[in-house]
């Protein structure tokens, strides 16, 4: 039987990377996946969330139970947003539905490897020199850390080791708005630490925003692209 899922696209991948929203249709669709794309969906509401609006993200979390309660599964092409519907929704909500919502929410790197058990794409990638920056969201709240590295490295990329995939790119939303001076200098700490690479990558649109926005400020010249557009690559279609 064909596994189902839902995709979330999510507002950052829907306005600044429907390439990459594209791409994560067309790898499912490729592993058989049975793929749909509830037209009821909007913002999970972390924006409201984070910035203590909470009855406004309750309301926006419960639109987005009814806009999934008939998925087997709901895959997003990021971490961030994923880890707002299983890291909160629980507590926000409070509610078993909730909870069962949350259980069967996947970053896409996550549902490939730990769902179904992908262990390559293909070798599209071969020779690439990539440098992978792990967003908070997926890091810490998910535990999402090994699989988006194994998928790289087994579609024959290498994946570079850089003292800072792990820090924080100052993005934080609202706080890169609230503080610019000290979201800025978080980034531009990323960037000086970035060994020579092809391209750099994550599996958060936010993250990649943040990235590439100081890299076009500074004139570094990097090339930034989601993680979703380099799996599909790396299937060689």
């Amino acid at each position: 039987m064909s596994v189902r899922v839902s995709l979330f696209a999510t507002c950052v991948a829907n306005e600044f990377f429907a390439e990459a929203c594209a791409d994560t249709v067309r790898l499912l669709r490729h592993l058989g996946v049975d793929l749909d794309v509830p037209r009821a969906q909007t913002c999970c509401g972390q924006p409201s969330h984070n910035s203590g609006h909470v009855e406004d993200a309750r309301r926006m979390a419960a639109h987005t139970l009814d806009a999934f309660a008939d998925a087997e599964y709901v895959v997003l092409p990021s971490g961030s947003c994923a880890a707002m519907i299983r890291a909160v929704y629980p507590d926000l909500i409070g509610t078993d539905a909730a909870r069962a919502l949350a259980a069967r929410t996947y970053e896409l790197t996550q549902f490939l490897v730990d769902v179904l058990a992908v262990e390559s794409l293909g070798d599209g990638l071969r020779g690439l020199r990539i440098a992978y920056h792990h967003g908070c969201h997926a890091l810490r709240e998910l535990g999402v850390e090994r699989q988006p590295v194994h998928l790289l490295r087994a579609s024959g990329a290498e994946v570079v080791a850089w003292e800072a995939d792990q820090e924080c790119c100052g993005f934080g939303g609202l706080f890169s708005a609230k503080m610019p001076e000290v979201s800025a200098a978080m980034a531009d700490r990323k960037l000086d630490t970035l060994p020579r690479v092809d391209v750099l990558t994550s599996a958060d649109g936010g993250c990649l925003l943040q990235l590439d926005g100081r890299s076009r400020m500074r004139e570094r010249g990097i090339s930034v692209r989601h993680l979703a557009h380099l799996l599909w690559s790396a299937t060689g279609r």
